[in-house]
């Protein structure tokens, strides 16, 4: 398994392209905008894009998985349906955020804690991680020990929870009850910024980590 991550829209988000060695078959994780430069990334990789996996519907993830998935015919994998308030309102926030103007869409799949996703012979965990947003979910590859983890977690940082229906002790027990389990050596590819670990996190993070208040 391969990945490539592509910073989009003015937000620099972490737009990432993961992708199965045999198959070449690969999946857009949160396509928030700039889908010529995803597509062409794709193409200059060598890869084939079916799917798109969304970690959650704010503008600057979801904001180009509708234009990108009737462009390939791709199937929308997530998020959690607790985030279908914000693709409802995904035209809103395009104006809000002066992004380029999007449509609202319906998941192919909601996803839950439990749940997998899949691109060839690689094989992510689904882990539903509310608090940024209620229907926030991880992307986690066992085998790699790689997690994808949106808004969820950021080197020295951590979500927002002043957006709509956020709730900081809850995003404080994904990070600390479901991510940090997954082990000190797993890395992650945070929606903004560079990667870490979850044993940085720990050791470090002064708003999650193990020295850190509530």
């Amino acid at each position: 398994m391969q990945f490539e991550i592509i910073p989009v829209t003015g937000f620099q988000q972490n737009c990432t392209l993961v992708w199965c060695d045999k198959s070449k078959e690969a999946a857009v994780v949160d396509p928030g905008g700039d889908i010529d430069r995803i597509q062409q990334r794709a193409d200059k990789l060598g890869v084939s894009i079916k799917q798109i996996w969304l970690t959650h519907a704010h503008i600057d993830h979801a904001g180009g998985t509708s234009a990108l998935a009737k462009a390939l015919g791709l199937s929308i994998e997530g998020p959690h349906q607790e985030d279908d308030f914000w693709i409802q309102g995904l035209p809103e926030q395009s104006r809000m955020f002066n992004f380029p103007s999007c449509e609202v869409f319906e998941p192919s799949r909601w996803l839950t804690d439990g749940d997998q996703v899949q691109i060839g012979e690689e094989v992510f965990d689904v882990l539903h991680c509310p608090g940024h947003t209620p229907g926030h979910v991880v992307f986690y590859h066992s085998g790699e020990q790689l997690a994808l983890v949106g808004d969820v977690l950021f080197q020295g940082s951590i979500g927002r929870t002043d957006f709509p229906k956020g709730d900081h002790k809850t995003l404080i027990s994904s990070i600390r009850d479901k991510l940090f389990p997954l082990g000190d050596d797993v890395r992650f590819i945070p929606g903004h910024g560079p990667m870490s670990t979850f044993g940085q996190e720990r050791r470090s993070n002064p708003f999650c980590g193990d020295h850190a208040g509530v």
